[in-house]
């Protein structure tokens, strides 16, 4: 271990108390994504007494972006951490739960923000012994798409990194692992919505209607098709109607519905594909049924492809770390959720990585997303040192 790696980790170890305060701080005033004004804030006013660079208000949001300029040249590593919430009404019944009534931090996003706030502080306190520049970017509005990253890549952020590196903990992986995966790692995601109009009428007298809601179930069970018959079955491809919306009463005929649903995809030669299959199938709906069909697909989140020099340099950098301060490193799969991360790799060479955070004594901890989500706190303390470890090793590549 290196005398700076040793200075960062003693540092880490001291503060590791505050990095668990500064979680439950954030923890208890969650903001929804466009909206984290405070917590935009009080990132800033954590870095006011630090010598580094802070822009603010950065990609068309609230995002924070933070230059620590070693004393040695060298190159420039970026690493980001997100802070927006989720609208859920939190349920853990946890002594620092949202005090903010319908959202909630049910992602770990605090975690990823607290983690991120003390390492910065460490790394600008041991500046005069780092090579070059660590770029440490807190992106707003993670959930909701097109994403913050999008809009922090367009900024230009992104233009002088070597390389950038993320985490993202979660709680269905055991304390004290950390996994990598190498190449395409998290789904690219279309959302779309569609609206079926037809014409209304009463239940009796159907032939004088024509029921958007026969269309529109139609519709769903042909979309069923579009993984199973339409698509290579060796490629990774989910489509999912999640919505279906046709209030009405027993003697009503509807004359428009409404549908909402996801596309997800490992590989990004299918995100048009997987498109065209879904247009070809409402064009079939308005010359089988003789609506008016209106299909709005949002291309959301690209698939997100950890570089595989970059996984095994920092495989590498983490295994020589089994045993101390977490367990293991481990192989992860691709997953099925999307993350704007990939925006990021879309521009510049990294690794997105997961760090496990399992609660103490439970068996079957909530997913994200749940209102009772809870996280590990000593996966902070791993969160700070992995990733502290990987940016001084790379910055001296």
């Amino acid at each position: 271990m290196s005398s700076l790696q040793e200075q960062l980790f003693k540092k880490l170890e001291e503060k590791e108390q505050r990095m668990i305060d500064i979680r439950r701080h954030l923890h208890q005033h969650p903001e929804l994504s466009f909206n984290e004004v405070e917590t935009a804030r009080y990132i800033q006013d954590f870095y006011k007494e630090l010598d580094v660079d802070v822009l603010t208000d950065v990609g068309g949001g609230h995002a924070v972006v933070v230059d620590i300029k070693g004393d040695r040249p060298g190159r420039t590593i970026g690493i980001r951490a997100d802070f927006d919430a989720l609208p859920i009404n939190e349920e853990t019944e946890l002594e620092f739960a949202s005090q903010n009534e319908g959202i909630m931090h049910a992602c770990g996003h605090d975690a990823h923000t607290a983690y991120m706030l003390i390492l910065a502080e460490s790394l600008a306190e041991l500046k005069s012994e780092l090579a070059g520049t660590v770029r440490v970017i807190h992106q707003h509005a993670e959930e909701v798409p097109p994403g913050g990253a999008k809009g922090i890549v367009e900024s230009g952020v992104l233009d002088n990194l070597d390389e950038v590196y993320g985490i993202h903990v979660f709680p269905f992986v055991d304390l004290g692992h950390i996994e990598l995966h190498e190449k395409e790692s998290y789904a690219g995601r279309s959302n779309f919505d569609i609206t079926i109009q037809g014409k209304g009428g009463h239940a009796a007298i159907p032939q004088t209607a024509n029921d958007a809601l026969v269309a529109g179930a139609s519709l769903v069970m042909q979309l069923q098709t579009v993984v199973s018959r339409r698509m290579d079955p060796l490629e990774a491809v989910v489509v999912t109607v999640g919505a279906f919306e046709a209030p009405g009463g027993y003697n009503v005929i509807q004359d428009k519905v409404t549908l909402r649903g996801t596309a997800r995809y490992l590989n990004e030669d299918s995100r048009v594909p997987v498109y065209n299959e879904i247009k070809k199938l409402v064009d079939g709906v308005v010359a089988g049924y003789g609506v008016e069909v209106d299909l709005d697909y949002k291309y959301d989140y690209p698939v997100l492809y950890n570089y595989p020099e970059q996984t095994q340099a920092i495989r590498e950098i983490l295994t020589k770390q089994e045993g101390t301060y977490f367990d293991t490193v481990t192989e992860g799969k691709p997953l099925s959720g999307s993350e704007d991360f990939a925006y990021y790799l879309t521009k510049t060479p990294g690794n997105f990585y997961i760090v496990g955070a399992k609660p103490e004594g439970v068996e079957t901890p909530y997913p994200n997303h749940h209102p009772k989500f809870d996280v590990n706190e000593k996966a902070l303390l791993i969160c700070a040192k992995s990733m502290g470890d990987i940016v001084i090793n790379r910055l001296e590549k």
